[in-house]
């Protein structure tokens, strides 16, 4: 990385609440790297190519949250296979030759996070969901569960899609009706995908010796799902263990500089949401 780059920056709608800043300079400041910042912007999808295009030799890096992921694909020079699986971006490098290089740490960071709560191999799990980030747990479990996955859906369109992209991701997916969704959590490994509040009421279902639980909200934290799971002895995965893991691969990736700091990203981020 040239000594020149040393710009990052997080761009979405909305992008107020991201914690992305916090975690990368906090990153900066462990490295050493004072003459680096990492910024916000809020941009929508028909902003980005006037904002991409009026970048210079400075820039390192860029974070992509919603509605980015798929937006800046074709302004990209390349994009890696990880990438390209699920169709979705949300990590940008600037090469020292010009080149933008496209990355998605979301599915990496998703097995990081669950293999640091001890869940390595599990026989079957259980998706509550079907939007982006769904794609993004199914191509994480292709590498983690050997056996089906039941996705939790409220339409037949939805169905299908989760369908498609199981074919696509070679995992054996099923689907079921979101009625049946209390269903799920009897499965050894369940990943719930949805909005805030969408599993509130499946809370009073969780069963008496529950297995692991990856909800992927860090806010609010816990979830009512996530309270009532973690009560009932079960292994809790957050949303903030999944955004300080892939902001790991992007700061490592955008530096240069590895490893990343995870334990002092992990606080920055604990301490941002324990102060709002």
């Amino acid at each position: 990385m040239s000594p020149s780059r040393n710009r990052a920056a997080v761009l979405g709608s909305p992008i107020a609440h991201s914690l992305s800043p916090v975690l990368h300079r906090a990153a900066y400041a462990e490295l050493g790297l004072d003459d680096w910042s990492y910024d916000r912007f809020e941009i929508d999808e028909a902003a980005l190519p006037a904002f991409v295009e009026g970048l210079d030799e400075t820039w390192a890096g860029l974070s992509l949250t919603m509605p980015l992921k798929r937006a800046i694909i074709p302004l990209l020079d390349g994009i890696s296979d990880t990438a390209a699986s699920v169709e979705a971006v949300n990590t940008v490098v600037f090469t020292d030759d010009g080149r933008r290089l496209g990355d998605n740490t979301d599915i990496p960071g998703m097995v990081a996070a669950l293999r640091e709560r001890g869940v390595k191999k599990t026989d079957s799990a259980a998706v509550l969901g079907a939007g982006a980030t769904a794609s993004s747990a199914l191509a994480a479990l292709a590498q983690v569960c050997a056996g089906p996955v039941t996705a939790y859906v409220r339409s037949a369109a939805r169905a299908d899609e989760m369908r498609g992209w199981g074919e696509r991701l070679g995992v054996d997916v099923r689907v079921a009706d979101w009625s049946a969704a209390a269903e799920a959590l009897s499965a050894p490994l369940v990943i719930a995908t949805t909005p805030a509040g969408t599993t509130d009421a499946l809370a009073a279902a969780v069963p008496d010796r529950p297995g692991t639980l990856f909800d992927v909200l860090y806010e609010p934290w816990p979830t009512a799902l996530a309270a009532a799971w973690s009560g009932r002895g079960g292994a809790v995965v957050g949303g903030l263990d999944l955004l300080v893991h892939q902001a790991v691969l992007q700061v490592e990736q955008m530096t240069g500089r590895s490893p990343a700091p995870l334990g002092a990203m992990r606080t920055a981020g604990e301490r941002a949401l324990g102060a709002r």
